[in-house]
Order: C-alpha cells, then structure tokens, then sequence
C-alpha cells in the first residue's frame, strides 16, 4: 500500500524503498560498531551515537547486540549518513590496496627466491628507484637461505624491501 501523495508533491518512497534504505543504515550501522577506534574517532559522531557504537562494541553476542545494533541504526537515521559511508568505504578502499600491496610484495619474494638473477632484473626494471646491488646481494642470500634449513631472516628482509619500494611506487 502507498502511501497518499499530496497533489504538487513529489510522489512519496514506496515501502520497499523505505526498507531498502532501513536495511542499508542497518548495515552501516554494523560496519561501523566493527570499524576501529580510530576510524570512529575520526568521524566525529555525535555524543548519543558515539556512546550507542562504543557499547555496542563491549556487549560480547547473542539478542543484546542485535538490539544494540538496532538501536545504533536508528540514531544514524536523524543524521546525515552520506559522510560516514564515505570515509568507511575510503577505510575499506584503503585496505583492500594495503592488502593487495603485501600480496604483490610476497609474490615476488616467492619469484626473486624461485626464479633468481632473471626474475631480479625484471623487478629493477619495474622500480628503478631500487638500490640495484643492495637488492641484489639480498636476493641471492635469501636465495641461498631458502634451501639451507637456516631461519629465513633473509627472505624477510627481501620482504620488508619489497614492501616498502611498493609503497613508493
């Protein structure tokens, strides 16, 4: 059933749309009771909201967090919800690089360690800014390491290089 509409009005959301729009405050809501400190800190959440999230987070399960959860939902309707989707899907955005940036970084050191001198040199020609005989004099100890049964100190300092040059480039 719709509701009435007023002649000159714009026609009002039907109820699927109201529950669509219910079921995505539900869900930021959730996104946000899980999102960390820092990023609710960052936020700038009214007092009601920020007090509802932070004792949503201390109740450890079962009906009390769905209600809890709930209730969060419903503090967010009076608010503009617009911002805080934002920066949660820029936090999102943002691990989800950070993450592929590590799984970059270890699918090379796994490469540098299996393939060797070839693999090295197709890497330094990806990132220039690499100090060449550093790396490469890295890549050939954790190279000697991997089949040696020695800790694999070499192959996380390899790690640490790659991460980091990713992060530069």
């Amino acid at each position: 059933m719709r509701r009435r509409s007023i002649p000159g009005e714009p026609e009002p959301p039907s109820k699927g749309e109201l529950k669509r729009r219910a079921h995505s405050v539900q869900e930021l809501a959730d996104r946000l009771v899980e999102a960390p400190e820092s990023t609710l800190e960052a936020l700038g959440l009214p007092e009601a909201l920020n007090d509802a999230v932070l004792l949503a987070r201390r109740i450890s399960g079962g009906s009390a967090l769905v209600r809890q959860k709930q209730y969060v939902a419903k503090l967010m309707r009076r608010i503009d919800v617009e911002p805080l989707r934002a920066a949660l899907e820029s936090r999102d955005a943002e691990r989800r690089l950070e993450a592929r940036r590590f799984q970059r970084a270890e699918r090379w050191r796994d490469r540098i360690v299996a393939e060797g001198t070839a693999a090295v040199e197709e890497l330094l020609h990806e990132l220039p800014q690499l100090d060449a005989p550093a790396f490469r004099a890295l890549a050939e100890e954790a190279r000697l390491e991997d089949g040696s049964g020695r800790p694999p100190r070499a192959r996380r300092e390899l790690f640490r290089a790659l991460y980091a040059a990713l992060a530069v480039s």
